[in-house]
């Protein structure tokens, strides 16, 4: 709470008219090319994260794939998370994330203007027609961020398992699974310090579908599990 003032004090001035047009994108998605809301959104986050303190450290951009649509697995640390993504992430992206998250402030405004899906957990027939509408939009050449892990790990850089579930919509759509390995990105909105802060992303050599066809989701999902761990291990400081 204390970085997201912050974040607010230090754009005092750039807050009011960004809200509106935050608002505004949010409540006209349908009308705006996804590039341009995109955009905006990359904006936000810029803005927000040099008023916060923190520093997005990205690799392996070079890893996302140069078209058609695509799914990324981040490890899931914090409510920041999607905002570090999308900040180093050329191409637009949209999510899929606990529609206990989809009524945050601004994580409201978010969604709308990402046309993310919240998902139900408790609900199988909704959880089963939202992995139906990702593989749709993926199949489409749109891109999406799952979090396998279902919930934040509240261990900092330690991971929970994977959920094979998860990658039901990559393997019915036979996207490429983009890995992605988060490093301390639980430090900006889940700690209560102001501190500058470093979040690593990166962006993991992608699996194609030749390569996990075979597999089954939860042997997938053991796979990208132990990559982002692996990466972690290697760069966290």
């Amino acid at each position: 709470m204390k970085r997201i003032l912050l974040m607010v004090f230090r754009n005092i001035i750039l807050v009011p008219f960004m809200w509106c047009k935050l608002c505004y994108y949010a409540s006209h998605a349908d009308k705006i090319p996804e590039e341009k809301r995109y955009k905006f959104l990359q904006y936000i986050v810029a803005r927000a994260n040099k008023g916060g303190n923190v520093t997005i450290e990205p690799h392996g951009q070079e890893n996302i794939p140069k078209e058609g649509g695509f799914m990324l697995f981040p490890n899931h640390q914090g409510l920041y998370d999607v905002l570090a993504i999308v900040d180093v992430c050329p191409r637009p992206l949209s999510a899929v994330i606990k529609k206990e998250a989809a009524g945050v402030p601004f994580l409201k405004q978010c969604v709308a203007i990402m046309k993310a899906f919240s998902i139900d957990r408790e609900d199988i027939r909704q959880s089963m027609q939202v992995i139906s509408n990702v593989t749709k939009e993926v199949q489409s050449g749109r891109n999406y961020i799952i979090f396998a892990e279902g919930t934040r790990s509240k261990m900092g850089n330690k991971l929970l398992d994977f959920k094979g579930g998860s990658f039901k919509a990559a393997t019915k759509a036979k996207c490429p699974i983009v890995p992605v390995a988060l490093i301390d990105s639980f430090k900006p909105f889940d700690t209560r310090s102001i501190e500058p802060v470093t979040v690593q992303v990166h962006f993991l050599k992608p699996m194609l579908y030749d390569e996990y066809k075979d597999m089954k989701t939860v042997e997938i999902a053991a796979e990208v599990k132990h990559r982002i761990e692996e990466t972690i291990e290697k760069y966290e400081k």
